[in-house]
């Protein structure tokens, strides 16, 4: 099992940090403690005594996890301290250990809750800070976003260098100070455009949800620089940086954000635009991993 630390403030940890709501979403328990708790159950459960990398299933992402490697141990999220079942319609409720032809210990979260849920924020990071407790020391996320460039089509994916969260929330509690200027990893992305020169990046905006944004709001996303928009990924980033994992993010943009296409949006638009994207992003998603 691995600790948290603040990087940027030793003297500053979760551990001493004040206790505040319960489970991971509300009430008084400790919700680092609850992760350890998360972490034992899966090391016991999977026979894995720690993983080496964690990947967040989003939305058309799902096969990627079958082409990584061999999977020998599949948990319900629902029986793990602290998660629940996804409530999303294209979200698996399943924790799987998956062993890589290299040997790696790979930890799949298909159980994502969404800010918008309104479990709360400790709840939204559970799983990130479950798979860093288990020993991860990189961090996957995977999403499927409005785009606001015409140039990228529904189902192309893109990388993701840096954020803007506009859910007016923070997983970090108290005084935690954590630096995110190179949040999302320049190594990684490196890694990325060796398997795929083709891939372009950007900035991924995450709105609360989960009504679509407005025209209005993707204008204000677009002029403070997003190129993305979403409901997902930005908190667990910042979870992520404050366990001290080294985190990659990449988009899958399932639809032109509003105003941008003249189309009403809808879910069963993302779920499709998935569906068609899933075999060539999750291959592309399978050899990024393999090389990290």
């Amino acid at each position: 099992m691995t600790t948290f630390s603040t990087p940027n403030d030793p003297a500053q940890s979760p551990e001493i940090a004040p206790a505040a709501p319960a489970g991971p979403g509300t009430g008084t328990t400790d919700p680092f403690a609850v992760a350890g708790s998360a972490a034992a159950y899966i090391a016991e459960h999977t026979g894995v005594p720690a993983h080496d990398l964690a990947l967040v299933l989003g939305s058309g992402w799902g096969e990627a996890a079958d082409l990584i490697g061999t999977t020998t141990a599949t948990l319900a999220a629902a029986d793990i301290p602290g998660f629940s079942a996804p409530a999303v319609q294209g979200h698996v409720g399943t924790v799987r250990s998956i062993l890589t032809p290299t040997g790696k210990r790979v930890l799949v979260l298909g159980a994502r809750t969404h800010f918008y849920e309104g479990k709360g924020v400790r709840a939204v990071v559970h799983g990130v800070r479950t798979a860093a407790a288990a020993g991860a020391k990189v961090l996957v996320l995977t999403n499927g976003c409005g785009g606001l460039n015409e140039n990228w089509a529904p189902g192309t994916p893109v990388l993701i260098r840096d954020h803007i969260n506009l859910t007016a929330s923070s997983p970090l509690e108290g005084a935690t100070f954590v630096d995110l200027t190179d949040l999302y990893s320049t190594r990684l992305r490196t890694i990325a455009r060796e398997v795929d020169p083709s891939l372009g990046e950007g900035i991924y905006a995450q709105f609360p949800g989960p009504h679509y944004e407005t025209p209005a709001e993707v204008q204000y996303a677009k002029r403070i620089g997003a190129d993305l928009v979403g409901m997902s990924t930005a908190l667990e980033a910042i979870a992520a940086r404050h366990a001290g994992m080294e985190v990659f993010g990449i988009s899958l943009v399932t639809n032109l954000a509003a105003g941008i296409s003249p189309l009403p949006l809808s879910h069963g638009e993302v779920l499709e635009a998935g569906q068609a994207a899933g075999p060539r992003i999750s291959r592309l998603l399978a050899d990024i991993l393999a090389r990290i």
